[in-house]
This record gives structure tokens, C-alpha cells and sequence, in this order.
């Protein structure tokens, strides 16, 4: 596979990964449902505000171009402190998010090799 090739397969896995997490965490944040669901976690409302702007912050740098390395890596510790937090509760439902993590991951080694 061309090198023209690849870059835009990862640019298009890039996008496609930050509309979701976007969607998600836009979602998460300012949800009402959400926030009644994290209520019954007896953890402050703040926590669940830090993650999902943590979360939303990280993904808009994520999706720009000049800043994708550096958001790559917030947004994996991002998913990485939700996915401790998920299992610290018991929920052990964290597959998507170490699905994100790891893409997120794959994106920000090819896009290093490729720049």
C-alpha cells in the first residue's frame, strides 16, 4: 500500500474516531440522564464535568492537524483515567473505551511515522 494511501486511511480513521468520542462525550457532559446515572455513583458532579470536557478538550486537539500527538496522548489519559474509574466501581463494561484508547493510540504511532 502507498504511502498517500495509508496517510489518508489514518487521517480518516482520526476523524471517524473523533466525531465519536465527540458525540460521546458531548453526551456524557451535558446529558441530564448522564448526570442522574453519575449521581449514583456518590462521586461529585465535578468529577463527571472534568472527565467529559477533559474528554471533549482533548479530542478537538486530537482533530487538529498540528496539535494530533499531543491530544492523542490527552485523550488516551483521558480513556485511561474513565476506564479506572469504570472498573474501580465494578463496571467492568469498559470495552469501548479500551477499543478508543488503543485506536487513539495506533493513530498518534502512524501519524509520528508518517510526518
Amino acid at each position: 500500500m502507498s504511502a498517500h494511501r495509508i496517510r489518508s486511511h489514518v487521517s480518516i480513521l482520526q476523524w471517524v474516531l473523533g466525531f465519536v468520542i465527540l458525540a460521546e462525550a458531548a453526551i456524557f457532559a451535558f446529558s441530564p440522564s448522564a448526570a442522574h446515572s453519575f449521581a449514583r455513583t456518590g462521586m461529585p458532579n465535578a468529577i463527571r464535568l472534568m472527565l467529559g470536557w477533559g474528554e471533549i478538550a482533548a479530542v478537538i486537539l486530537f482533530l487538529i492537524p498540528q496539535t494530533v500527538i499531543v491530544g492523542g496522548w490527552c485523550l488516551v489519559a483521558v480513556l485511561g483515567s474513565a476506564i479506572i474509574v469504570h472498573l474501580l466501581h465494578g463496571w467492568w463494561n469498559v470495552g469501548s473505551l479500551v477499543i478508543y484508547a488503543l485506536v487513539t493510540w495506533t493513530v498518534i504511532s502512524l501519524k509520528s511515522e508518517t510526518n
